[in-house]
């Protein structure tokens, strides 16, 4: 049986016509949805919005950011902005790619699992001889400036 909302939504754009009050809509879904029917509030809400004419199941759109998902092309990017200037900020690559600095570090951290190590982007899990080499690498600049 299809327990999702839109399918609950459903039997109870159904049910509404047929005069059946928002009460007892409430309690058949609760017998025959068991633990993952929607809420009495939920329900009645729904209730409500098909008596003032409503026809679509499906949320409206909500106002305010829209969701932007780091795709694959947007992770490439980055990573080749990275390998090029291992010292480029996160600023930096969010106003070159027009795409915001959370979103930026969601991919630098998540998606490619770089870390920072003495202000250089570098993958987080190194062998332990990268780690050395790199730190002498870093010691040796910091005695030379």
């Amino acid at each position: 049986m299809d327990y999702s909302r839109s399918a609950q939504r459903t039997v109870i754009q159904f049910l509404r016509p047929e005069e059946e009050h928002a009460s007892q809509i409430y309690r058949r879904m609760k017998e025959v949805y068991g633990e993952q029917y929607l809420s009495r509030c939920t329900i009645f809400r729904w209730c409500q919005r098909y008596e003032a004419g409503r026809v679509n199941i499906k949320d409206l759109p909500r106002p305010g950011q829209v969701h932007v998902v780091a795709n694959s092309a947007k992770i490439s990017a980055v990573n080749e902005l990275i390998r090029q200037n291992r010292r480029i900020s996160t600023l930096q690559i969010a106003v070159e790619l027009s795409i915001s600095k959370g979103t930026v570090k969601h991919i630098i951290h998540k998606k490619l699992g770089y870390g920072k190590v003495c202000a250089q982007r570098v993958p987080k899990h190194l062998a332990d001889n990268r780690k050395t080499a790199r730190m002498g690498v870093c010691l040796i600049q910091q005695f030379l400036h």
